[in-house]
This record gives structure tokens, C-alpha cells and sequence, in this order.
């Protein structure tokens, strides 16, 4: 699981650079037709996690017209400003679109895009954090789930887009696959949405109220569908952390291609992996 305390963490701790990515993102909407398919604080807990992760690759599917990759890459580039290589991203889409809307001088030499279906196509070693928001089917679920959620190196943060439109998701389709692969495995999940977690969406709210980023990056930014899990690491505890469901305690030295002198240093209050 993705504890909420732990996000809230990282909101305040990146609060800054969060801000100056949302005024980026805000800018480039208004300069091309981005058509934003992230609502604003989905896209957020994103950016944040390959903050704090530090991942040396990320993976995403379904890149469009790039809303969501050119969150990536400004996390990426801001992990490389405050020290390291930053990482690399490794986008899929069936289109185009998003090599014609990334600017080249976000994109540098930190992402990799490759057009066409990614279920037949090399995919990158070990990814640190996984973006799934292509097609939303049961059957790209159950090859997504076995191709990649099932090799994925101990404490990978994983997002999947489109879940939680309503409190459930229906009895069959990707959700239900992806739902059933973590209820198997006893993973929990954290979700924004609105209609499935209003708590949690009405708390991350008020706190962007605070940290004054409650303006919206772009309108229609309220759903965040999203859910977002990590796999357990290594020498993670059996017994559920008190509080946090099916949450199991692991070492911070598992997140996966971090170097623990890079990674910033969470409050040990946060640090229930």
C-alpha cells in the first residue's frame, strides 16, 4: 500500500518544486492541446512518488498526447537538479501524439518513446514506478498483471488510471482484474477518487489548500480515478502495520534503484514500507 500519511509527507517536503511543476504544466496546457487525461492530484501523487522513490526507470503505458509523461519528466529532471542521474522514462502508446507534444527540452536525453503496442515490444528491466493508463480492458489487465505487476522488483510503486470513476469499479474489467491480482496477494491501495474515497480525497484537498496548491492545473481536475499500490520488499513483516490494513512493514533500503545516499530521507514517523 501507499500510506496517505506517507503522501501527505511528500507534499509538504516537495511542496515547492511541486508548485513550480504545476505552474509548468499550467503553461504548457495553455500552449498546446495537451488534452489532460490526469486530473490534478493524481498526476500530483505521481510526480511525487518518483520523487521520493528516485527511480532509475519508470515505465508508462499509454502516454496520449503526453500529459502524464511530461509529469514524469519534470520529476525525473527535478530528482537530476537536486543530485544524480535523475532516471529515465520509458513511454508506450499505440500513437504518436506524445512525441509530438513532449517539449524536446523537457524530454532530453531522460525518455525513451516507443510507438505501437507495448505487448510486443521489449519492455525495460525492473522499473521503479509503473504509469498504467492504456487500454482498459480485462484482457490487457490479465497480460499487464502477469507481463509486469508479477516481475516487478520488491517496492515498486505502482499507479493504474480509470479505477475508481464510482465508488467500484464494475465486475468485470480492468479493475476488477487489477482489484483481484492486489486482493490476492493481501496488497493494499491508496485512491483519491472522490466516489470511491472521499475522505481521502477531501484531506489531500485541504492540505493543497494550505500549502497553497489548491488552484486547479486544469478544469476538469476533480475525479482522480487512480489507484496506487507498491509490491512488498524485501523482509517485509507478515503481521499488517497497525492502522493501515494490509500494509506490511519493509525496510526503506528496498525501493527499488534507489541509492539510499540519494533518496531524501523521510520522517521516521513515514517510514512504514
Amino acid at each position: 500500500m501507499l500510506p496517505l500519511d506517507t503522501v501527505i509527507s511528500w507534499y509538504r517536503a516537495y511542496a515547492d518544486d511541486l508548485r513550480a511543476a504545476r505552474d509548468e504544466q499550467r503553461e504548457l496546457l495553455a500552449q498546446q492541446a495537451m488534452r489532460p487525461r490526469l486530473d490534478d492530484v493524481e498526476a500530483e501523487i505521481s510526480y511525487l512518488t518518483v520523487r521520493a522513490l528516485r527511480p532509475r526507470t519508470v515505465l508508462e503505458l499509454g502516454a496520449a498526447r503526453g500529459w502524464s509523461t511530461t509529469w514524469l519528466l519534470r520529476a525525473l529532471r527535478d530528482n537530476a537538479t537536486a543530485g544524480g542521474d535523475g532516471g529515465v522514462l520509458h513511454s508506450y502508446d499505440l500513437t504518436d501524439a506524445a512525441a509530438r507534444h513532449v517539449p524536446a527540452a523537457l524530454a532530453g536525453d531522460r525518455w525513451r518513446f516507443t510507438p505501437g503496442d507495448a505487448r510486443r515490444r521489449p519492455l525495460p528491466a525492473d522499473p521503479g514506478f509503473v504509469l498504467l493508463d492504456a487500454a482498459h480492458t480485462a484482457r490487457f489487465a490479465r497480460w499487464y498483471t502477469t507481463a509486469i505487476l508479477e516481475r516487478l522488483p520488491p517496492g515498486a510503486a505502482v499507479a493504474v488510471h480509470d479505477v475508481y470513476h464510482h465508488r467500484r469499479p464494475g465486475p468485470v474489467g480492468e479493475g476488477a482484474v487489477v482489484l483481484g491480482w492486489l486482493r490476492r496477494r493481501g496488497i493494499g491501495h491508496l485512491t483519491a477518487s472522490s466516489a470511491a474515497d472521499p475522505d481521502t480525497h477531501d484531506r489531500l484537498l485541504g492540505l493543497k489548500r494550505k500549502l497553497r496548491l489548491a488552484a486547479p492545473v486544469h478544469a476538469a481536475a476533480s475525479r482522480n480515478p487512480m489507484l496506487f499500490f507498491r509490491t512488498p520488499g524485501r523482509g517485509c513483516s507478515a503481521a499488517p502495520v497497525s492502522g493501515y490494513g494490509n500494509l506490511r512493514r519493509c525496510p526503506d533500503e528496498d525501493r527499488p534503484g534507489a541509492d539510499p545516499e540519494r533518496t531524501v530521507p523521510l520522517p521516521a514517523a513515514h517510514r512504514q514500507w
